[in-house]
């Protein structure tokens, strides 16, 4: 994000009328265009350098995980803020559901939300409700966001521009979920249905059986719902199984989780020892 001399008088920030061109989300914008979008995972990494390790590597997005990691809300927005300036668009999963993680991660600089243990359409609406500022939602005010380099913008202008480009993406891993999916898929203000494959396996009996034909039904039944209500499917936990991915993504998903830092760092560290460990 460039610093603009035209926001300056005297010293002061002036109010900016308008958030047009200040909020954007890239990949929301790439998956309106149907274009594939490829995510990070960090749980292990909590310096800013990975941000920029993830655009130099090309990466359209990177997600803090809250739910599998010992990161404090604090170490989660510092690396959403690096993300913003390097171009990469940031979500946060949050540990919970919980209103307060949900606003907190996105008042810190996420473009988004992760919801783990989405089980019904209420479940999905509550999310939403937190996410969203009025009125179509209950999220708190508060000025000066990080999306938007700490400008102070109008209210109403604000709360239009972060409520179009504020993500909800809430996860399906539970057998439960997988019954409700075309309800969950129905509720207003959802934007993706992020397939979490390991947990699902495990809900569903087949725990590790990720190309289980179980599996397979469960990502039709997923993509249905989402071309029936016009959201965007999400692929989580198949990072070694090329071939599944691919065939995903020829039938409508559009964001692909390809692992973590923690598994990055040791697949490239094994390899490394594995080709030399001859000498």
């Amino acid at each position: 994000m460039q610093f603009d001399e035209s926001y300056l008088k005297n010293g002061a920030f002036l109010m900016v009328e308008s958030a047009s061109g200040l909020i954007v989300n890239r990949v929301k914008e790439k998956l309106a265009r149907g274009e594939v979008v490829l995510s990070m995972t960090v749980r292990l990494v909590r310096s800013n350098e990975i941000a920029l390790i993830a655009q130099t590597a090309g990466f359209d997005s990177l997600y803090v995980d809250l739910e599998h990691s010992s990161f404090s809300i604090e170490s989660a927005s510092q690396l959403c803020v690096a993300a913003l300036s390097q171009g990469i668009t940031p979500f946060v999963r949050v540990p919970s559901c919980a209103p307060e993680y949900v606003t907190r991660v996105l008042d810190g600089g996420a473009m988004g939300v992760i919801a783990p243990h989405i089980e019904s359409p209420e479940d999905a609406a509550a999310v939403v409700r937190a996410a969203k500022y009025p009125p179509m939602g209950t999220r708190s005010y508060t000025g000066g966001l990080p999306h938007v380099g700490f400008r102070n913008i109008p209210t109403p202008a604000l709360f239009s521009a972060m409520n179009d480009a504020t993500m909800v993406v809430v996860m399906i891993e539970t057998a439960e979920a997988l019954k409700n999916v075309d309800a969950i898929a129905a509720v207003e203000g959802v934007d993706m249905l992020f397939v979490g494959t390991n947990d699902l396996c495990a809900s569903l009996g087949i725990a590790g059986q990720l190309q289980h034909d179980r599996v397979k039904d469960a990502y039709s039944r997923c993509l249905a719902a989402c071309k029936k209500h016009g959201k965007q499917l999400g692929v989580g936990g198949l990072s070694n199984n090329t071939e599944f991915v691919r065939e995903l993504a020829e039938l409508g998903a559009r964001y692909v989780s390809t692992g973590t830092d923690l598994s990055f760092l040791m697949s490239a560290a094994a390899e490394k020892v594995n080709r030399l460990r001859s000498l």
